[in-house]
């Protein structure tokens, strides 16, 4: 499978999984810094979907 194709879809997946976690378990109080907005939650997943697929372009840079 492509480098980037798995990047990309590692950061659909970090947003669902991101958004499902404001909509299930959430932040009652609204101080959360992350999961008090689904805008915030859904981000972060997409940051850290990208964040744990972006070694492997690095690493096909650098074999390149």
């Amino acid at each position: 499978m492509n480098v980037y194709l798995k990047v990309l879809l590692a950061t659909l997946i970090g947003s669902v999984l991101g958004y499902a976690y404001y909509y299930y378990i959430g932040c009652n109080s609204g101080t959360c810094a992350i999961t008090s907005k689904p805008w915030n939650s859904t981000f972060y997943g997409v940051f850290m979907g990208f964040v744990w697929h972006f070694p492997e372009i690095l690493m096909k840079h650098k074999n390149s």
